[in-house]
């Protein structure tokens, strides 16, 4: 896929410190936007993603914020603004499962949890953009969402599906009531090598992944990072509303 143009667009990553966030922060900085980096409690990994960004010849903006928060949501949008004056692209990529359990035992608080940390953050943080978003000419919304979503969550991922199943409804919502002036789509990532599977997934299921997956293989954040450029570059101008699946056809099996 070649380097879509990005150069004088301001884009916000949530989660931007690891994994797919890093990744797609590098990619789209590469094609020539102003990132800001959003992090929660891994600033160490986020001061990483922006020495690598600067060293490629990229700049970027460290926000940390916790997004269940709506103040919070708010300072993260407002300060990279107010720096730019102005937001083009938005990725609400921030989110995890939090901790596995089946619904039957999920307590309340946790389930709360999960939802802000999941869904309430996206709406959030989009909520904030979106009167920015409309004024740029160029705005686009990728949404993150999860395997899960399709197959209900295993292991007991089901309250982190869930969450992410009313972001990819969030997604349609958008895609409408924003068109023209914004698109809105969503990824929906397979098995994806990251520290998030180093936590949350053993060796042995990710093994069974592989073999699983037509192509043979895990995905890589890289490989994600470069569907939301395209996403979000006008190369994609008439894309909205649309879920990408990158599982490397898992399905099909």
């Amino acid at each position: 896929m070649s380097t879509p143009e990005l150069t004088g667009r301001v884009a916000l990553i949530t989660g931007a410190g690891v994994g797919i966030g890093q990744a797609t922060a590098i990619a789209l900085a590469k094609a020539g936007a102003f990132v800001g980096i959003h992090f929660h409690r891994s600033q160490s990994d986020a001061e990483q993603t922006l020495t690598l960004i600067r060293s490629n010849g990229g700049d970027g903006l460290l926000l940390q914020g916790d997004l269940t928060q709506p103040l919070d949501c708010a300072a993260v949008v407002d300060r990279l603004t107010a720096q730019t004056g102005r937001l083009d692209i938005l990725f609400n990529n921030a989110g995890s499962p939090v901790e596995r359990t089946p619904i039957e035992s999920c307590s309340f608080d946790l389930w709360q949890t999960i939802i802000a940390t999941n869904l309430t953050s996206a709406f959030l943080v989009t909520q904030r953009a979106i009167p920015f978003l409309k004024q740029s000419g160029h705005g686009a919304i990728v949404n993150n969402l999860s395997l899960s979503v399709q197959t209900g969550g295993a292991n007991g991922a089901g309250p982190y599906a869930v969450a992410k199943g009313g972001l990819q409804v969030l997604t349609r919502t958008l895609a409408k009531e924003l068109a023209p002036a914004v698109r809105t789509n969503a990824i929906m990532p397979g098995v994806i090598e990251t520290r998030h599977h180093e936590t949350f997934t053993t060796p042995e299921r990710m093994q069974q992944y592989r073999r699983e997956t037509p192509l043979g293989r895990n995905g890589t954040a890289e490989e994600v990072a470069e569907t939301v450029a395209f996403l979000v570059s006008d190369s994609a101008r008439f894309i909205n509303g649309a879920i990408i699946d990158i599982n490397g056809g898992r399905f099909l099996r």
